[in-house]
């Protein structure tokens, strides 16, 4: 009988560390599945950020590739304006040389006739 009741004291002690085992094991298991669970969403939020970031990241990069071929179509339009605005200064130049040299002719001649005519008399009427 005593060894019964040892057997069913062993018995009791050793269900009472099974039960606690269970619950402590159950326990554990709730919290790594919900660390899992949590671990899982932020992967999937994470995974969408990428996602959305990389659709930004092509849209700029389209951006900076069209902004680029405006840069060099206004910088060859430029260089256009900047060939036809010094020929056009050129032009200006020898425009406002050829009016000097004219105007000097005209003093000229004028100066002359002036003194070849300055002495004539007119006859009275």
């Amino acid at each position: 009988i005593v060894r019964l009741m040892e057997e069913a004291n062993d018995e009791a002690e050793h269900k009472g560390w099974c039960d606690t085992e269970l619950s402590t094991n159950e326990q554990t298991r709730k919290e790594k599945t919900e660390a899992v669970e949590t671990l899982h969403a932020e992967i999937d939020q994470l995974e969408a950020s990428i996602s959305k970031l990389t659709e930004d990241i092509a849209e700029l990069t389209a951006a900076v590739a069209a902004l680029d071929a405006a840069m060099a179509e206004a910088t060859k339009l430029r260089g256009e304006e900047k060939a036809t605005n010094e020929e056009t200064i050129k032009d200006s130049q020898e425009a406002q040389t050829a009016v000097a040299q004219a105007l000097t002719v005209l003093k000229e001649f004028y100066a002359k006739a002036g003194e070849a005519t300055a002495l004539l008399q007119q006859q009275p009427v």
